[in-house]
C-alpha cells in the first residue's frame, strides 16, 4: 500500500505535457467543428467564411486559416502529433483574437450578458496551455513520442 501511495504521489512532468495538450485539444475541437462542420449548433464552413470576411472584414486566407487551426490543430493536439506547431498556431490565433475581438471588452468573460462581447480571459487560458505545449512538447501519450523513439533506434 505504501508503494501504490508513493508511485500515485510521485510527480511526472512528462504525463501532466500530455494533460496539458489533450485540455487544449479538447476545449478547441467543439469550436473548431461547429466553423467547419456546423456540429453544436455551430453555421457551418460557408457561413463561418462568410461571416469572417463580410462581418469580421478578416481577409480569407486567415478566416480559412482559423477554421483549420481550431479543427485539425485540435485534432492534432488530442493525437499528439506535430502538438508544438499547431500549439504555436493556436497561440498566435488567439493572439489575434484578443487584439481584433475582445480587449475593448477588457479581461473578464461575459458570464452574465451585460457586455458587448468577450472578454480575454478565456483566450489566457488557452494560451497557457499552447505555450506549456510549445515549451515541454506533447508529453507521454503521444504520436510524436512515438516517432521520436522509431527515429532514435532507426
Amino acid at each position: 500500500m505504501k508503494q501504490l501511495i508513493q508511485q500515485i504521489s510521485k510527480t511526472n512532468p512528462s504525463i501532466g505535457f500530455s494533460i496539458a495538450r489533450l485540455t487544449l485539444g479538447l476545449v478547441l475541437l467543439p469550436h473548431g467543428a461547429q466553423k467547419l462542420l456546423g456540429l453544436f449548433g455551430g453555421y457551418g464552413f460557408s457561413a463561418t467564411m462568410d461571416s469572417f470576411t463580410t462581418q469580421m472584414g478578416l481577409p480569407g486566407i486567415v478566416a480559412f486559416s482559423i477554421i483549420m487551426i481550431e479543427f485539425f490543430g485540435s485534432i492534432s493536439l488530442i493525437l499528439g502529433f506535430f502538438s508544438r506547431l499547431w500549439a504555436l498556431s493556436i497561440f498566435g490565433m488567439f493572439i489575434g483574437i484578443i487584439f481584433t475581438t475582445q480587449i475593448e471588452h477588457g479581461f473578464f468573460m461575459n458570464w452574465f450578458g451585460n457586455q458587448a462581447g468577450e472578454g480575454f480571459e478565456y483566450s489566457l487560458l488557452i494560451m497557457g496551455l499552447a505555450l506549456s505545449t510549445i515549451i515541454n512538447g506533447s508529453g507521454k501519450w503521444s504520436v510524436d513520442r512515438i516517432i521520436s523513439k522509431k527515429t532514435k533506434h532507426a
